[in-house]
């Protein structure tokens, strides 16, 4: 955060606690704290330790994972030298030691000549407790560190042999309780205790920014006591109590904007749009060639009671992949459109805002064709708005949206420039909410005259702690079923490394579907290829060409990714709806939105690149009409390696609900929550919202008192903790 921004906190502690890292430590230091997501000095002293020390303790050694850097204490349960031929044919040894913790046990490895091996296992003797210091990888399947730094401690704990390298190492189990940071190869965990040290000397005392009522209701201590509770304990009692405050504030701060969003929202006012009898929701309804499921049935239920009302609807829906959330969404937009309002459906990409628009228009049909000579008489115009539109269309479409006779427009984030004006704006339909800020999504509420109704679509389905957390300003509606008719979709993994065969008979049966009039995906997750040999990753231009020489020869392939032309996109999946191509390669530009009834085959390229959730978006895209289909997961991955436990999950059901959960305890949440993806700083360090859904309950209570108690956040704590949550929101853009 730049220092000219740190003058917007009201209270002491906010301030202290966003002075940029670089101030406190130097650049250098700062930096190399980048790389732990850690760049203010709050961010320093919410970098808790991972686990914690005591003199006498060894290391849990299950709790470690690959990739980390760690300090474990363990006994060293057996040793062996082994000799192999090195480069030039001159003998190389190595002493393969394994740790224990009286259950678990881990792998150490050194290198090095004959000598050096040997005075090493005469320092790892069998039964020795020592610390070892490095970065945990893995060899076989089983977890190994090469090359620790390491200091073997004698029966009262003291140190075997003599450095200051050594000595520092020590302290770590010699000084009572002491925490072990989550680390890296730059900043090993002594080093990060010392910075946060330095940090908690110069922090000094701090004003807590919670009320006393607040901190009493929690029953948490204050903020500066929690610091020093899980940074300097004496016992472990301590560290719970200090990291109990940290996981609240967590939880309180989000909890606490939700709920001024929320009040803030029930200030305003909206035009109700109750539905009209013999209009355009009505001549819709006559001619759907099928019926609503229940949870469409009530999901639209829930939706036009809120269009009726006079407060701005805020409601999310959310809906395994194909239940139709589409189509409840329409009704909704064709309800406003009766009520004398217009609709607004704003999503991420061109490729799915064209997508809509041609949904929207085929579920019509000449209800879309506007008050021209022949259209019935409840018709309204469709329009799509998007950044790549010539200059004479966006001018009509823009003309049509000003003057009302637009009912429903389409289009992306060039809805938000300046010079789109609506006539009446009643309703503002956002698909995949996470891919724009809270300021974003205002831009358009802005521009009505009473504040719009807004529905928030996702087709990842969210668990109710995530909801919470995310969403918790918008009220929920879930579609969990599928609309009948729809295909069964087989999954299988197929072994690219092992069963070459495998993958030729993946492209043989894609042959076969499209000789019988089907059509195919093939998903790719990069444009261009890269690697070398045997771990060269084909892109989406080298693997179609390939496919349409070899394989698919005869066969229509067509490429969509996110570089093309947006003519040339909208050109691709024209044809592709039309049946003029067969197999599309393409990236995850499909990976919603896209709807081919006659698309009955998908092979996904390298699927152990992409996580559980986006497999189970990109899998909707077949399946969605009457032929069974079938999605085959290519990946090179040694089958042993994590990423198959994904892709076995995947294909082993079809259940999304059941798929999130697992997909938010395997990638946590600041991946899942978009942070990640959008490279900006998630507020969750400790709070795990399939882990703490207790805490997120309390605090959601105490942060609904606390807008009762103050409704305009006068609290310079609330202020700042809403402020913070805002700020961090509006980076929530993936254009």
């Amino acid at each position: 955060m730049p220092t000219d921004e740190i003058s917007v906190w009201h209270t002491d502690a906010f301030r202290q606690l966003a002075r940029p890292l670089a101030e406190v430590l130097g650049d250098k230091t700062a930096k190399a704290f980048a790389g732990l997501r850690v760049h203010t000095v709050g961010d320093l002293l919410r970098h808790v330790p991972r686990r914690y020390l005591a003199g006498t303790e060894l290391t849990d050694l299950t709790t470690i994972e690959q990739g980390e850097h760690v300090a474990v204490m363990a006994r060293v349960a057996e040793t062996k030298i082994r000799q192999s031929a090195g480069r030039g044919g001159r003998p190389t040894s190595r002493l393969e030691v394994r740790l224990t913790d009286g259950h678990g046990r881990l792998n150490v490895t050194f290198f090095g000549r004959q000598p050096i091996v040997e005075w090493w296992e005469r320092q790892l003797r069998q039964g020795v407790r020592g610390i070892f210091v490095g970065k945990v990888g893995s060899f076989r399947d089983e977890l190994q560190m090469s090359h620790p730094q390491f200091v073997m401690l004698d029966e009262f704990g003291g140190v075997v042999g003599h450095s200051e390298e050594k000595e520092r190492i020590a302290d770590l189990a010699t000084s009572g309780l002491v925490g072990m940071y989550p680390a890296s190869a730059k900043l090993p965990t002594w080093t990060i205790a010392e910075c946060v040290r330095l940090a908690l000397d110069l922090l000094g005392p701090i004003d807590d920014p919670w009320p006393a009522w607040v901190r009493t209701e929690a029953d948490v201590p204050e903020l500066a006591e929690a610091f020093r509770l899980v940074h300097r304990p004496a016992t472990r009692g301590e560290v719970a109590r200090g990291t109990d405050r940290l996981l609240f504030d967590e939880a309180f701060t989000t909890q606490l904007t939700m709920a001024y969003r929320r009040a803030d929202n029930r200030r305003h006012t909206a035009g109700p749009r109750p539905r009209r009898p013999g209009g355009l929701l009505d001549a819709f309804d006559a001619r759907l060639p099928f019926e609503l499921t229940a949870g469409q049935r009530d999901a639209s239920e829930q939706i036009l009671a809120d269009l009726a009302g006079d407060q701005p609807m805020q409601r999310l829906l959310q809906g395994e992949v194909g239940s139709g959330k589409t189509l409840v969404a329409l009704r909704a937009m064709l309800t406003v459109v009766d009520a004398g309002g217009q609709a607004v459906l704003l999503a991420p990409t061109e490729v799915l805002a064209a997508q809509h628009y041609r949904t929207i228009t085929d579920l019509l049909g000449d209800l879309s064709g506007g008050q021209v000579l022949g259209a019935p008489e409840n018709a309204t115009d469709v329009v799509l708005v998007t950044g790549s539109l010539s200059a004479a269309r966006k001018k009509a479409a823009l003309l049509k949206i000003a003057s009302g006779e637009a009912g429903i427009v389409v289009g992306t984030h060039a809805l938000l420039a300046d010079q789109v004006q609506f006539a009446d704006l009643g309703l503002v339909v956002i698909d995949e909410q996470h891919r724009f800020g809270v300021e974003q999504r205002a831009v358009l509420s802005e521009r009505a005259q009473a504040r719009p109704h807004v529905l928030v679509l996702t087709a990842t389905p969210i668990p109710r702690s995530v909801a919470m957390t995310v969403f918790g300003d918008l009220e929920v509606s879930t579609l969990a079923e599928l609309p009948g008719g729809r295909a069964e979709v087989v999954t299988t993994v197929v072994d690219a490394r092992h069963r070459p065969a495998w993958v030729e008979r993946a492209w043989e049966r894609i042959a076969e579907e499209v000789a019988v009039g089907r059509q195919a995906f093939v998903v790719v997750p990069r444009i261009a290829s890269s690697g070398e040999g045997d771990e060269r990753r084909l892109g989406v231009v080298d693997l179609a060409e390939r496919l349409a020489s070899g394989p698919l020869a005869g066969v229509r392939v067509g490429v969509l990714h996110g570089q093309l032309p947006a003519e040339e996109k909208d050109a691709v999946m024209a044809a592709v709806a039309s049946g003029e191509i067969d197999v599309l390669v393409a990236t995850t530009v499909i990976e919603v939105g896209v709807d081919v009834p006659n698309a009955s085959v998908m092979v996904i390229w390298d699927a152990d690149h992409f996580g559980i959730s986006q497999l189970h978006q990109l899998r909707g895209r077949i399946g969605r009409g009457s032929h069974p289909g079938v999605c085959l997961l290519v990946s090179a991955a040694e089958p042993e390696a994590v990423s198959w436990e994904r892709l076995a999950a995947v294909a082993a059901t079809r259940d999304g609900f059941a798929l999130a959960d697992l997909d938010l305890v395997q990638r946590r949440e600041g991946d899942v929550l978009g942070a990640d993806q959008s490279g900006r700083r998630s507020t969750l360090r400790l709070l795990s919202v399939l882990e703490h859904a207790d805490v997120i309950t309390v605090a959601h209570d105490i942060a609904e008192q606390a807008v009762v108690r103050d409704p305009e956040c006068a609290t310079p704590g609330f202020a700042d903790a809403v402020t913070e949550i805002n700020r961090l929101d509006d980076g929530w853009v993936q254009g």
